[in-house]
């Protein structure tokens, strides 16, 4: 099951570190959350799941980035 809902995540942007600070603006990371099309990801993403039953899915965000990391970094399941 895939709720498509905010979900109170914040962007990159909006993110402050309890210290006063913010994350680097040069941090790949951080740049790559800016090019994403997430909500073109999301639409592709959640019709694989039914609406009604099963366990709720992780987000988008989540699932996606995870691969995108593992492959970027090239990583690889024990």
């Amino acid at each position: 099951m895939y709720r498509r809902h905010n979900n109170g995540q914040i962007s990159i942007k909006e993110f402050h570190l309890p210290f006063g600070g913010t994350l680097d603006p040069e941090n790949r990371w951080v740049q790559l959350e800016g090019l994403m099309p997430w909500d073109e990801l999301e639409q592709a993403y959640a019709p694989q799941f039914n609406a009604t039953i099963g366990a709720p899915a992780k987000s988008v965000r989540m699932a996606f980035g995870a691969l995108y990391i593992k492959q970027k970094l090239g990583l690889r399941n024990p």
